[in-house]
């Protein structure tokens, strides 16, 4: 294993940006969410969890920040590359390349989609999987954000949301600063200073493509993702975590909790779904204990 920063080449010839650190028998890899994301998030993770001697390795995608960006103007990349199947296997092209196995994968959000199908495939490889703020079907997700919307916002504010939508009008400012309201309540509680940029670094073309605008509308082709059926098939130890103030729903994570065979489910109050930033003592303390219970043979779902 080769600490620090390091460019990997694919297969496909593109590379990606990776970095590892911390000392320990314990290999996790880290899986950041969008799609389009960055993995500026696990930063400190190898700092929280070095009592526990864990190795963190973490990486961007492809098409995100650090890493290549194909031209996704030309069809030729979009139908190669913005597909599940192809970041599934990425990530088991990535953990050969940095020569991990029996090991733990972590998804936050759209990475917690690529944990579950990646347990689903390449589960023989893994010693623990963490979904952390990801449902296992998107229509779900969608009954939740629609019921946070008609909670949070007046029925003005509402139908003005729904015609920008229905017209396809939602980069307007109005529009706009409807979502940053719903977003400080249940995506980004806080904005800490060390993840803050003067320009955005979010791949939109691969954020737009899967999502669509915005966390509160699904346009893209996640609109139809659904592990549902499947999830009973994930036969690794599994956590499941998720902010009490979330996106995604709650019910959804307790049926999933009893669904997986072998499954935790835990919660982090006053944390939404970016619950190890808005309360990080209590989500640390729910990972550092499913990954101590399942090194010592004491995990119970």
């Amino acid at each position: 294993m080769a600490y620090g920063t390091k460019i990997i080449t694919l297969d496909n010839g593109y590379h990606l940006w990776t970095h590892t650190e911390g000392q320990g028998d314990i290999q996790l890899l880290c899986l950041h969410g969008g799609p389009g994301g960055t993995h500026e998030y696990y930063e400190n993770f190898a700092e929280k969890l070095a009592p526990l001697g864990v190795q963190v390795s973490m990486y961007d995608q492809l098409g995100s920040w650090y890493s290549d960006q194909p031209d996704f103007t030309k069809k030729e990349n979009v139908d190669k590359f913005l597909n599940i199947d192809y970041f599934i296997d990425e990530v088991e092209e990535v953990r050969v390349k940095l020569g991990l196995d029996n090991f733990y994968l972590i998804g936050q959000s759209w990475g917690g989609a690529l944990v579950q199908e990646y347990a689903l495939k390449y589960g023989d490889h893994l010693k623990g999987a963490i979904i952390s703020s990801m449902t296992d079907d998107i229509n779900e997700y969608l009954a939740n954000v629609n019921a946070i919307r008609a909670k949070e916002l007046d029925a003005d504010a509402l139908a003005y949301m729904q015609e920008c939508e229905k017209t396809g009008d939602l980069d307007n400012a109005r529009y706009q600063g409807y979502v940053d309201i719903l977003n400080d309540g249940y995506v980004d509680r806080k904005k800490p200073a060390q993840i803050a940029h003067l320009v955005s670094t979010m791949a939109e073309p691969v954020y737009n493509y899967f999502q669509g605008n915005n966390e509160f509308v699904v346009t893209g082709k996640l609109k139809d993702w659904s592990t549902r059926d499947r999830i009973k098939n994930i036969t690794v130890p599994t956590l499941i975590t998720f902010g009490e103030h979330e996106t995604m729903p709650l019910a959804t994570a307790k049926r999933m909790s009893e669904t997986i065979p072998h499954a935790r489910l835990v919660t982090t109050p006053e944390g939404g779904h970016h619950h190890m930033i808005d309360n990080a003592p209590v989500y640390f303390d729910h990972l550092s204990t499913f990954l101590a219970d399942v090194e010592n043979d004491n995990f119970k779902d």
